[in-house]
């Protein structure tokens, strides 16, 4: 089938006519000429630049693959070109400052960025994926030697950076890390260890790469207090290469255009970012980061494999649909139509959530009103293990759903949708764990304060629901979850495990109150008149929303006897 074509026009119609993107970002001093005409110049070239070059390399990412040698690895043909046009042409540097050598537009131009990236071919946008969390983790945490030697080549992409976290016997338990970093006098340390699970760790896309390595100082306490954020690159300033080594490359269920490393680091020269026993504080900003990236990666990856069904849909003839007298096509078969429709649903909330927390993470830095930037900050806090945890969800089960569509022909690679779902399916586990984003959203974020914060979110959800059918549905899932959340901040002084044991049902009950909202502000707009965009709201309505009362009902009945207790 044809590959991924960028929909300029829906990433524009949620921009414009729904979340009046320009309006949101005048209100930010350093956004302010960001104006309307702009960011469609910017949508359109981007679409072509991605749909032209990037798109057209996704088969034989998967096919041909990166490929390791004796500690090198090459990637598959092209990917190394692709990648020089992309930071030369400054698509690295879109949101990093322009005294860093960035473009200094808005996040959510990013956002959209990243999305079509990961749409056209996941596995090459493995390789920038991390630029933004490290330029902003080195940025705010960086000495300014390291910033100065490092800063401009991470926001420009001109290097590629890694996050070296996960060793063998530590998987999401980084507290059990235990490669060394031991002190030496001219300030350095010497960095020795063991990291798995490394995108990028090795490539020949860029002259240098720079690692970001958790390890722990001699005598540093046990636990993540004890962890320290090191700087190691690949190559030095005076050429020489640095005690890092690729010993071998995954073989994996999908993303075989992404080389995922293991890598040792052999008593390599590195320099501390941030202080020590702050390393997860400086790397958390990076993963945080990260998590948008990796949601925007669900709604991209889903994208993809709706569009494909949705074009086989079209042109595929398949028995007689009720009330049909001749052959039909696919399309013209409710169960087609539900599957279509049900998954553009979730793509169109979903962008639209997404595009928000991006507009939100430009709120919580620039705007002149500290209250407007705390109620961002708490927004981006509570929705993005929401993002990162259902988006991700749907890029896989929804992906499958688009499978099922072919029939038979979705099972077998020539038609390139089995390797949308093999590429998503990473996507539930990295950058935390889609378990860990429910015990972060529901312990660490709603109950750490009684769920006052999610009562504010919830309360902006209802001032701008709308008074339209999915506007008041919105009001409805948004006055049951506030009532529910009161019930488990009660139940859990009794019972200190039932949040664990709810996490994963709360957080789809919050995801399918926001999707709601999101829904609700798509039909307030003249984006409602787009083609299917009616269709996938009446789909939102009876097949997707109904999941909240199901969930709803799944944590009562687990806060019954926790209740009676």
């Amino acid at each position: 089938m044809p590959d991924y074509l960028v929909p300029v026009e829906d990433l524009q119609a949620v921009l414009f006519d729904v979340l009046h993107a320009p309006a949101q970002l005048a209100e930010l001093p350093a956004h302010a000429d960001t104006d309307e005409a702009l960011m469609r110049q910017m949508l359109d070239e981007m679409g072509k630049f991605v749909s032209g070059q990037i798109a057209p390399l996704n088969r034989i990412g998967d096919e041909v693959g990166a490929q390791w040698k004796d500690g090198a690895v090459t990637m598959a043909p092209g990917f190394r070109d692709a990648y020089q046009a992309f930071w030369q042409g400054g698509w690295a540097a879109v949101s990093a400052a322009p005294e860093d050598g960035g473009q200094g537009l808005p996040a959510v131009l990013d956002a959209a960025l990243y999305e079509s990236l990961s749409a056209a071919n996941h596995g090459w946008t493995m390789a920038p994926g991390l630029l933004h969390g490290a330029y902003e983790c080195l940025k705010h945490h960086g000495s300014d030697a390291l910033k100065a030697e490092y800063l401009e080549k991470i926001a420009t992409g001109e290097w590629l950076a890694t996050m070296c976290l996960t060793e063998p016997h530590a998987g999401s338990d980084l507290g059990l890390a235990s490669t060394k970093a031991v002190p030496q006098a001219d300030g350095s340390y010497l960095i020795s260890g063991t990291k798995i699970f490394i995108s990028g760790g090795e490539h020949d896309l860029t002259d240098n790469i720079v690692h970001l390595v958790l390890a722990r100082e001699p005598g540093a306490p046990a636990g993540p207090k004890g962890l320290s954020l090191f700087l190691v690159p690949k190559f030095y300033a005076d050429g020489s290469r640095s005690a890092v080594a690729c010993e071998r490359i995954e073989e994996k269920m999908g993303l075989h255009g992404s080389p995922t490393c293991v890598m040792r680091f052999d008593e390599a020269r590195g320099w501390i970012v941030g202080a020590p026993g702050k390393g997860l504080n400086a790397m958390f900003v990076m993963m945080n980061a990260a998590r948008l990236h990796v949601a925007l990666q669900g709604v991209g990856l889903l994208s993809a494999a709706w569009q494909k069904a949705d074009a086989y849909a079209h042109e595929r003839k398949q028995m007689r649909a009720p009330g049909a007298k001749d052959t039909s096509l696919l399309i013209d078969h409710p169960a087609m139509q539900r599957t279509l429709a049900t998954q553009r649903a979730w793509l169109d909330a979903g962008r639209v959530l997404a595009y928000q927390t991006a507009i939100e993470l430009d709120v919580a830095k620039h705007h002149p009103d500290a209250e407007r930037r705390a109620q961002a900050e708490r927004w981006c806090a509570l929705t993005t293990p929401v993002l990162k945890s259902a988006c991700t969800h749907q890029a896989f089960h929804g992906g499958s759903d688009c499978l099922q569509v072919f029939g038979g022909h979705g099972y077998v690679s020539e038609w390139g949708i089995e390797q949308h779902v093999r590429d998503a399916r990473v996507a539930m586990i990295y950058e935390g764990t889609n378990e860990i984003q429910a015990i972060d959203l529901l312990v660490r974020k709603v109950l750490a304060d009684g769920g006052t914060g999610l009562a504010a979110l919830l309360d902006r959800v209802r001032a701008e629901a709308g008074e339209g059918p999915l506007g008041r549905e919105a009001v409805r899932c948004a006055d049951a979850l506030q009532a529910l959340t009161a019930q488990i901040v009660q139940a859990s002084q009794g019972d200190a495990t039932l949040p664990y044991w709810v996490a994963d049902d709360y957080l789809r009950a919050a995801a399918i109150a926001l999707m709601a909202w999101a829904g609700a502000r798509i039909e307030a707009s003249p984006a409602a008149a787009r083609p299917g965009a009616r269709a996938a709201l009446d789909a939102l309505a009876h097949w997707v929303l109904p999941e909240f009362d199901m969930r709803q009902t799944i944590i009562q009945r687990r806060l019954t006897p926790a209740q009676a207790a």
